[in-house]
């Protein structure tokens, strides 16, 4: 019962303050990882925005450059200078000298007619007429046209710029295919990390630039449809089994959209890093936190116990001592009550055995039976003073006192207050006890206190036939008089020795003792300037050792 109220205690106090200690902790962490969580997520973000950005920039800033030089060599040109291929030819090798961007160089008339051609294709293209071309008409319409990406009469995917001239009373159109490696260079320059990709689509949703990991040109791409985005567009979508981090926006030159794929696991590993990191601190603190309340909780709780027990022995030497008090005064009353019919019994006794020297009671035949009765009426007389002269020295030893004790003397007083329950039981008190013991300066009756309840135990714990030895001697290196009472007992094990002086804790059966005896005992001896063990083996007997000071 007592176990389960310090057992229940003992879970309220680590509980409570595991929880007001855990509770601040847990909240603080996720405060903090929501405000960093978001703080980083929008700087994610933020740098693809800005990637996305400047990427539409670099595409922009790109083919006006090349629309540009195709004007300015269109209006610095006549149509009969660059209608000569082999000025036409100087014209192309100097361009790209100053920007390897171009493929092929062409003239067409008004009519759709090849007028003069530089690039690779030559054989296929010079003869062509281009009037049926969807272009064709765009660049006769806009002026300047920069197409998509198409097979056309090469069957390569390819795209161009055409740029439409018009002088008095014609008009012609000079047309470049662009490297596209040099648009998938800007382009891929987009993509982030390992996984990453970018690319272009137009506004049928069809790539006009190669992805990294799928995809070719003029098919679909593998991701989300982004053709009709109109200016800035960044979010996350999950595609496939995977969540994405897509950017897309138009470029501005072209009605194309370039789209950015990034893999928030990538640019949020640091978070992620974070998360782990904060998570095992976080693991680390509660443990530290448990550890913490179960240890502060477990010496709280031993002082307790301490404390309570304590108590409890101080509680009990008084009410043992309360009652050795009140049956020191029962034992003086009786005492004296005893030995006043006594004191008139060996008075009479003393009359009758004079009485026996008179001649005319020598001459009764009975005079011999008149004797051994008179010397039975003594004998036993003088036997019942002993024992009253015995309760009164136990009455006034009752308040502690400090005063000249002669341990053997002690002892034997001791061993007579036991010797009939010992010869009932069989059970042979031997002594040796040393001749040459100083007196001592201590309290005889907390002494026989504790004499007489070692000795109880040993009587206790033989039960039947055995044998109790008590030794006495002097050290003197150490001023000391020792006491051993030995018993031939069963003895106690060496797990229990440890506890054998704690309060409550008894080896006997459950209703035969409280477990205070010992812990008073050792608690007196202490107190009086000595100190007592114990030494056991099971089947060997156990052997209490007191030593006193002689001062």
């Amino acid at each position: 019962m007592v176990d389960e109220k310090y057992r229940q205690f003992w879970w309220q106090i680590t509980l409570t303050k595991i929880l007001f200690s855990i509770l601040p902790l847990i909240l603080l962490v996720f405060v903090l990882y929501g405000h960093f969580s978001d703080a980083y997520k929008t700087k994610v973000l933020e740098a693809l925005r800005t990637l996305a950005t400047n990427r539409q920039g670099a595409l922009d800033l790109f083919l006006e450059e090349r629309i540009a030089q195709l004007v300015t060599l269109a209006n610095t040109n006549s149509l009969a200078q660059l209608s000569d291929e082999d000025y036409l030819n100087r014209v192309f090798n100097i361009v790209q000298a100053h920007s390897r961007s171009y493929i092929d160089l062409g003239v067409i008339d008004e009519n759709g007619d090849h007028l003069a051609y530089v690039g690779p294709y030559y054989n296929i293209l010079k003869g062509v007429n281009y009037r049926n071309e969807p272009w064709f008409d765009a660049v006769l319409n806009s002026g300047v046209f920069v197409s998509d990406v198409f097979l056309g009469f090469r069957k390569v995917p390819h795209f161009i710029i055409a740029v439409l001239v018009r002088e008095k009373y014609r008009s012609w159109i000079i047309r470049a295919t662009i490297d596209s490696n040099v648009l998938e260079n800007i382009v891929q320059a987009a993509h982030i990390g390992k996984s990453g990709d970018a690319y272009l689509v137009n506004r049928d949703n069809l790539l006009q630039t190669k992805p990294r990991f799928g995809g070719n040109l003029l098919e679909r791409p593998p991701g989300p449809d982004f053709s009709a985005t109109v200016g800035l567009r960044v979010e996350e979508i999950t595609a496939g089994t995977d969540p994405a981090l897509f950017a897309a926006i138009q470029i501005k030159t072209k009605r194309w959209v370039l789209v950015i794929r990034e893999d928030p696991r990538e640019p949020l590993a640091p978070l992620l890093r974070t998360k782990y990191l904060l998570g095992l601190l976080s693991l680390l603190g509660l443990s530290l936190i448990v550890i913490g309340s179960v240890y502060t909780t477990k010496k709280v709780l031993d002082r307790l116990i301490l404390s309570d027990l304590e108590k409890a022995r101080s509680d009990e030497v008084l009410l043992h001592e309360s009652k050795m008090a009140a049956l020191g005064k029962l034992a003086a009353g009786v005492a004296h009550e005893i030995n006043n019919p006594l004191a008139v019994i060996s008075e009479e006794a003393g009359w009758m055995k004079d009485l026996l020297q008179e001649d005319d009671v020598k001459a009764s035949p009975h005079l011999q039976e008149f004797q051994e009765s008179i010397k039975k009426i003594e004998y036993h007389a003088n036997r019942v003073k002993k024992v009253t002269h015995r309760l009164l020295g136990f009455a006034r030893r009752m308040e502690p006192t400090m005063e000249k004790v002669m341990i053997n003397a002690v002892l034997e007083e001791c061993v007579g207050f036991l010797e009939n329950e010992a010869r009932y039981r069989n059970i042979t008190i031997e002594k040796k006890l040393a001749d040459d013991l100083p007196t001592i300066a201590s309290d005889p009756s907390q002494l026989q206190q504790v004499f007489l309840n070692i000795l109880n135990n040993a009587i206790d714990a033989i039960g039947k036939d055995g044998v109790i030895t008590l030794k006495t001697f002097h050290e003197p290196e150490s001023e000391q008089v020792v006491v051993q009472i030995a018993d031939t007992g069963p003895g106690i094990s060496k797990d229990l020795l440890p506890k054998i002086f704690d309060p409550f804790f008894t080896t006997k059966e459950v209703g035969k003792g409280t477990g205070l005896g010992l812990s008073i005992s050792h608690s007196i001896i202490e107190k009086l300037g000595g100190n007592m063990s114990v030494d056991s083996e099971v089947g060997h007997g156990t052997t209490f050792t007191i030593a006193l000071p002689i001062k």
